[in-house]
């Protein structure tokens, strides 16, 4: 170890080293504390709680800006508009007498039920969107009851506090999203799955209230920081957080839930009048669902207790997926219309086209997320070959969903002399970084650079595949010649671009000729 290491100075710079890796702060005890000066004049100008002290949305208001995002769900909308308006309500009186904080309230906590794809996620971020709070999506298969495997619930709220970026008053009033809640059920109520009840159990208590520590025991590097400004007058610093008004949405397919209501359902029909018309799907059955169910299905009566609100998201149809297509502002259509106009593409889908993709994406039975799929697989080669062809347009019709391959060669055939000037324009940049990169000009003259396009046409090939897979010994080559005659203007000719390693050979030797010769 070195004197600099021994010494006080040495130890210091060390640790400063550490903690700007982990994005902190450090202070040497016993040093002058400097005060940053941007975060707190940023604090005290601006109060992170004002869109919660001026929350005034009514429920039908926020189900009216959820229809811009999601199609649909209207039941689910309906509910979770007057759940969010209820809490934040009871919170922004709160937030004006806090003599109401410690009345007894059951927040409105809320389950959400219903197959993947439908807009669970979605709609709960759109919320915390309109609000200005703090979110954060976690799936509960990810933890475990003491965090020793797996993550510990407690990094829930933790998460919550650096979606508010570090402040505390704001990440103590968002809302935590816990996905595939119905993994965590024990098995038919069995009580066999301890780890899923023992999960169940941890989270009852961060529903309720409880106060969480900032710091995770794993978290050494976040401890050291909080000594450290202990020590240096930050004593008065926040070490907890508080969920009594964290708001908690559950979610998940609960597609075995769907059977088991079914079965109490038509145990409970007698008779041939009670024999349904219209048989329904499992997942409709879920609508009937009641707390005895989600008990039988696994879990404790105090945890579904504590989430008093239940709302049923519909499987969606293909009359659906077409709408999200058009008219959601989060459709899967605009990204890729942005997608393609970063290639310099315009795209455009033709009505028979859009209702063939949503009809492709029903029957992947993964809701919205099939739009992606289906989406995906047509047009991936159609994004990997235009940008390189000079092709502006792409209008996809029924055609091209059902024979994408043939459509694309189509495309590309007609727009030869496109790709074609663009190749052309490729060599010139090619020219232009060989110069930079070597001091060396080349000169393709019109029947080399005639040659090269139709190569890369036949081959399939960039200028820049061309020349790595063709010139590779070129700037070896000019850059020994230029060193023998001081020569820096080569001109290329069709016959180079033809044969380039023989030509490169007669140059460079030729080169050597000439510098015995001097």
């Amino acid at each position: 170890m070195t004197d600099e290491n021994k010494s006080p100075e040495g130890l210091e710079e060390q640790l400063k080293s550490m903690f700007k890796g982990a994005n902190l702060s450090f202070v040497m005890p016993g040093t002058k504390h400097e005060k940053p000066d941007a975060p707190i004049a940023q604090s005290e100008d601006k109060d992170p709680l004002q869109p919660i002290r001026d929350f005034n949305y009514k429920p039908r208001e926020v189900s009216d800006y959820l229809d811009r995002f999601v199609i649909r769900q209207n039941e689910a909308k309906k509910v979770l508009s007057v759940a969010i308006c209820d809490h934040y309500n009871h919170v922004k009186e709160c937030l004006d007498s806090p003599s109401k904080r410690d009345q007894e309230y059951a927040k409105h906590n809320v389950v959400l039920l219903g197959p993947s794809g439908v807009g669970k996620t979605y709609l709960m971020r759109c919320i915390a969107r309109l609000i200005g709070v703090p979110f954060v999506k976690a799936d509960a298969t990810k933890f475990s009851e003491t965090g020793y495997v797996g993550h510990d619930v407690d990094d829930l709220v933790r998460d919550l506090v650096k979606a508010a970026d570090g402040d505390v008053d704001l990440a103590q009033y968002g809302i935590i999203y816990l996905d595939e809640v119905d993994k965590i059920a024990a098995q038919g109520g069995s009580g066999k799955d301890v780890s899923g009840r023992g999960v169940q159990t941890t989270l009852l208590k961060l529903m309720e209230e409880t106060d969480v520590s900032l710091f995770s025991q794993t978290d050494i590097i976040g401890q050291m920081q909080a000594v450290m400004n202990m020590q240096q007058g930050g004593g008065d610093q926040r070490k907890t957080i508080n969920t009594r008004h964290i708001l908690f949405i559950v979610s998940g397919a609960f597609d075995k839930l769907g059977e088991q209501i079914m079965r109490r359902v038509k145990s409970s029909q007698i008779g041939f009048g009670n024999i349904e018309a219209h048989p329904k799907e499992n997942v409709d059955y879920l609508h009937d669902v009641q707390t005895k169910d989600f008990i039988e299905y696994g879990f404790e009566p105090e945890f579904i207790g504590r989430i008093p609100v239940r709302v049923v998201c519909d499987p969606l149809s293909a009359d659906d997926l077409e709408q999200i297509m058009l008219s959601s502002e989060g459709s899967v259509l605009k990204q890729y219309r942005q997608d393609f106009n970063g290639y310099g593409v315009h795209l455009e889908m033709q009505p028979k086209a859009i209702r063939q993709v949503a009809e492709k994406a029903y029957l992947e039975k993964t809701g919205a997320r099939g739009l992606m799929t289906i989406l995906e697989r047509i047009l991936r080669d159609f994004k990997f070959e235009l940008p390189s062809a000079g092709v502006k347009a792409l209008e996809v019709s029924a055609e091209t969903i059902n024979h994408p391959r043939k459509s694309l060669d189509k495309l590309l055939q007609d727009n030869v002399e496109s790709r074609s000037n663009l190749l052309v324009e490729d060599i010139g940049k090619f020219i232009a970084q060989f110069e930079i990169k070597n001091s060396i000009k080349l000169d393709f003259n019109k029947e080399a650079a005639k040659a090269m396009v139709e190569i890369c046409l036949k081959e399939n090939l960039t200028v820049l595949g061309f020349c790595r897979d063709r010139f590779r010994d070129l700037e070896y080559g000019v850059t020994l010649i230029s060193h023998n005659t001081q020569k820096t203007s080569f001109r290329i000719t069709k016959k180079f671009v033809m044969n380039p390693g023989t030509e490169l050979s007669k140059w460079v030797a030729k080169s050597f000729r000439e510098e015995r010769a001097v």
